[in-house]
């Protein structure tokens, strides 16, 4: 335990002397970067661009400003920012994607390079410094880390499914069984997440309504090509079937949907390490802010309505655009809910993949940049 705990922080400290010694004059962050920040009220963000973050209703409105609010804030000095994600393909991504093609980013004096990175590569590089920003999860990986001395926060979310959004849990019925009641213990699952991804929240939430768990289900990790053609040939008797694929199944009687992502509560977003968190704050709120600036232009309401923005945004995801049309708009939320982090650690230590003691909220989570962004104070 002692060397797992102190390896990450020896990493940390080596990284930190090194960036030390070859950083220029000129390259040190802002005064600012440090020290009381001074919030003000922001034109476009009114009452609605925050919300409580204990509301945990289903029907609850994601924080929203005026379009093109919060208006960019150039920097004095360009500021070159690497952000790692596991797809440039995946919807949730879309709104960094169309930061960049919008020129969002550049308006707030950030050069924004994304770079596809799995997350288990990418998260030492967060913590060394080596990139800036990671759009995933605080899946159990960087809980781990968190509690084994990594210097990183989960700063904004990315969105909630629409309450028509079916991806989820799938189970093949068998004789005399309906929805209602489907028992799952001792039942094999078929996915491509494993158990230490934040999937495994819902995933138990779920399985618990259904008499299983995730310590009561026999999971088999299949290829993203291979989940849904298990589930149909019986080669698995229930699989997480992510967007479109469910669309294959529904309707279909043999099958019923037991469950998804809770609505309202995002799971994934915006990691920052120590770049942004402590040397260079000014750069994290510039990033957010063109984030939140996006989703309010560009994603704040039905954003799939428009045929023209659906065939944009299936030429800039790379993917047909049927794919695009085939499921609902996702209800883009750049906050962060309370208690999110502990519920997902209940559902680690569930699955057996959690290490160490629990990481409180307070050292996973900071809500920070995108209030200032928005101009709320805490």
């Amino acid at each position: 335990m002692h060397l797992r705990k102190t390896l990450p922080v020896l990493l940390l400290a080596g990284a930190l002397l090194a960036s030390t010694g070859c950083a220029k004059e000129d390259d040190a962050p802002p005064a600012s970067a440090s020290g009381p920040r001074d919030i003000k009220a922001v034109e476009g963000c009114g009452e609605g661009s925050w919300t409580d973050p204990a509301d945990l209703a289903e029907d609850r409105e994601p924080a929203r400003c005026e379009k093109g609010a919060p208006a960019p804030q150039k920097l004095k000095k360009e500021r070159k920012l690497v952000v790692a994600t596991g797809t440039l393909s995946a919807e949730y991504v879309a709104p960094l994607q169309m930061a960049v093609e919008k020129g969002e980013f550049k308006k707030e004096g950030l050069d924004v390079e994304l770079k596809v990175l799995p997350t288990p590569d990418a998260l030492p590089l967060l913590a060394k410094g080596e990139i800036d920003v990671q759009w995933a999860a605080p899946e159990a990986a960087v809980m781990n880390g968190i509690n084994g001395g990594f210097d990183i926060k989960w700063v904004a979310s990315n969105f909630g499914p629409a309450p028509e959004s079916k991806s989820g849990l799938w189970v093949r019925l068998k004789d005399g069984e309906s929805a209602e009641k489907v028992p799952m213990a001792g039942r094999t699952m078929g996915t491509l997440i494993g158990k230490g991804s934040v999937i495994a929240y819902p995933m138990s939430k779920a399985l618990t309504k259904h008499g299983g768990g995730l310590d009561k289900v026999d999971f088999r990790q299949l290829g993203s090509a291979d989940v849904l053609t298990a589930l149909e040939n019986g080669g698995v008797d229930s699989a997480w079937l992510l967007d479109p694929v469910w669309k294959k199944v529904d309707g279909n009687d043999t099958f019923a949907f037991l469950g998804g992502q809770p609505l309202g509560e995002p799971l994934g977003g915006a990691l920052f390490g120590p770049n942004l968190l402590t040397k260079d704050k000014d750069a994290g709120v510039a990033f957010l802010r063109a984030y939140v600036r996006t989703v309010n232009t560009y994603f704040a309401d039905d954003y799939k309505s428009d045929p023209a923005f659906v065939t944009e945004l299936a030429k800039l995801l790379k993917i047909d655009e049927s794919v695009v049309k085939a499921t609902p708009s996702l209800r883009m939320d750049w906050e962060i809910r309370k208690g999110t982090t502990d519920r997902l650690q209940d559902a680690y230590e569930e699955a057996g993949v959690a290490e160490g003691d629990r990481v409180p909220e307070s050292d996973a989570v900071d809500r920070s940049f995108y209030a200032e962004a928005v101009g709320h104070k805490l």
